[in-house]
């Protein structure tokens, strides 16, 4: 079981076109594209890094939990998510030592991937995304 690198940040701004604005036309990132995951109630901009992305989240929703954090955190950085090589090791992993999880069992995420949550009481304070990339299909 290994951490492959920083997958992604996810980014909770309360006005996403600032951010899109700052990362794509200050900062010169890429646009890779947006994608709606009905699942998570939220909208996804990709902006690209040499070897990451930064995600900007929209709730799509009132019910979101990006809606829930911005009402109750304020904007800013929602959480970092870390590419693994083994989901499912890494949960049995996980559940093995206590951690407590938001997921009990790998979901789908953007850009066709395999996900789980590690709640932010387990990790001092951040919320955790583990991600596991899957072939193209």
């Amino acid at each position: 079981m290994k951490i492959l690198r920083i997958s992604h940040i996810g980014v909770a701004p309360k006005d996403p076109q600032i951010s899109l604005d700052f990362f794509g036309n200050i900062l010169g990132l890429a646009h890779e594209g947006t994608e709606t995951v009905s699942e998570q109630k939220v909208t996804v901009d990709f902006l690209r890094t040499e070897k990451s992305r930064i995600e900007i989240l929209t709730a799509t929703g009132d019910d979101s939990p990006i809606a829930k954090f911005i009402e109750t955190r304020g904007a800013g950085i929602q959480h970092i998510a870390l590419e693994v090589d083994d989901i499912n090791a890494w949960l049995v992993h996980l559940k093995s030592k206590g951690i407590k999880l938001i997921d009990e069992e790998p979901r789908y995420g953007a850009h066709n991937t395999k996900i789980i949550f590690i709640h932010p009481k387990s990790t001092g304070g951040v919320l955790v995304e583990l991600v596991q990339e899957q072939a193209s299909q």
